[in-house]
């Protein structure tokens, strides 16, 4: 559904470490290479969870645009 381009990944995350939402370390991954390995953070999951809000609210707006059936008044 979604493609996203290193391009555009990784200028994010860089973002996102910058604002504490993510902290990332490296580790080997399952192929023995070496990798790196980002997580929320407190702060991130927080944000997270605002920001899921907000989106909640557009897609019942949205729901509610789509749905509508009566001449507006």
């Amino acid at each position: 559904m979604l493609t996203v381009g290193e391009g555009s990944l990784y200028p994010a995350l860089h973002r996102l470490a910058e604002r504490e939402w993510i902290e990332s370390e490296w580790q080997l991954s399952e192929n023995n290479r070496r990798a790196k390995f980002y997580r929320l953070t407190a702060k991130g999951r927080q944000q997270l969870r605002t920001e899921a809000a907000t989106w909640g609210k557009f897609v019942d707006a949205v729901g509610k645009v789509l749905n509508a059936t009566g001449q507006p008044v």
